[in-house]
C-alpha cells in the first residue's frame, strides 16, 4: 500500500499552444466567467473573516501590455505576456480542477480539455479583473499546499486521494455555515471553481456535456419556437403587460 511519502506527484503537461490558450481566454472573458462570478460571492462576502492561516506572498503585478482596443482573437499574437504558473502550480491546478470537473463516462475531465492552461493564461493577463484573480488564485494555491503540509507533512500533490478529499471537503462548499478558519480560502476557491467551470463549458466538449448545440444549421424552413417556449414567452409578456403588442404587425 502506498503511503503519502511514496506517492509520485502528478505532473500536468499542457496540450495547448499559446495561440489556442489565448483564444480560450478571449472566450472565457466574454462569456461564462463573468456571469458565473458576479452573483455567487456577493451574497456571502460580508461573512468572510481573517481567521485561520493565510500565505504571505509578494505577488508582482504583470507589467506587459494587453491586446489593445481591437484585439485579433482569431489569430492572437504568439506570446503577448509571460505566463505565471510554475510546473508545480499548473499540476496543482489540474488536480483541483479535476475534483471540480472529473471524467464521467465519455465526458472528459477539466485537465483533459486543457483547463489549467486557460487558467494560467487568465491569471497572467495584464487586465484589472485578471490581475485581481491572479492574487486570489496564487494565494489559494499556496494556502492549499500550506494546509496539506500542516495536516499531513506533505504538499497537496503528494497526498493520498483520501487526504486530498479531506481538505477539499473543508473549502469546496463555501456558504454561511463555512467555519471561520475556512471562509477566506473558501471564497477564494469559489472564484477558482467558477473560472474552472467557465473555462470547461467554453470548450466543445463542455458544450456537448450540457447539450448546447450552438450555431447548428437547420434543414428546410425554420419551424419556429416550440409550444413550451411560446407559452413561456406569452407568460413573461403577460407579466410585463405587453401581450397586446407582442404579435402586432
Amino acid at each position: 500500500m502506498n503511503t503519502p511519502d511514496s506517492i509520485d506527484p502528478y505532473k500536468y503537461t499542457s496540450g495547448m499552444t499559446r495561440r489556442e490558450s489565448l483564444k480560450w481566454l478571449g472566450v472565457l472573458a466574454a462569456g461564462s466567467a463573468v456571469s458565473l462570478s458576479s452573483g455567487c460571492s456577493k451574497v456571502i462576502s460580508d461573512s468572510v473573516t481573517s481567521a485561520g492561516h493565510w500565505p504571505d506572498i509578494d505577488i508582482k503585478p504583470v507589467t506587459a501590455r494587453g491586446y489593445g482596443t481591437d484585439p485579433n482573437l482569431i489569430m492572437p499574437p504568439e506570446s503577448p505576456w509571460p505566463l505565471t504558473l510554475s510546473e508545480t502550480q499548473l499540476s496543482l491546478v489540474a488536480v483541483l480542477a479535476d475534483f471540480i470537473v472529473p471524467r464521467e463516462g465519455q465526458n472528459p475531465s477539466a485537465s483533459q480539455v486543457q483547463v489549467p492552461s486557460v487558467i494560467d493564461e487568465w491569471v497572467s493577463a495584464p487586465y484589472d479583473g485578471q490581475q485581481k484573480d491572479r492574487v486570489t488564485i496564487i494565494h489559494a494555491l499556496a494556502w492549499i499546499d500550506d494546509e496539506a503540509t500542516l495536516r499531513y507533512k506533505n504538499p497537496f500533490l503528494k497526498l493520498s486521494k483520501v487526504q486530498q478529499i479531506a481538505i477539499m471537503d473543508n473549502i469546496a462548499y463555501f456558504n454561511e455555515q463555512t467555519p471561520a478558519q475556512f471562509q477566506r480560502i473558501g471564497k477564494a476557491f469559489l472564484r477558482f471553481k467558477n473560472l474552472v467551470l467557465g473555462a470547461y463549458f467554453c470548450t466543445p466538449e463542455g458544450c456537448k456535456d450540457i447539450g448546447y448545440l450552438g450555431n447548428v444549421p437547420i434543414a428546410g424552413d425554420y419551424p419556429g419556437p416550440t409550444i413550451e417556449a411560446k407559452a413561456h414567452l406569452d407568460g413573461v409578456l403577460a407579466e410585463l403587460g405587453l401581450s397586446e403588442y407582442a404579435y402586432a404587425d
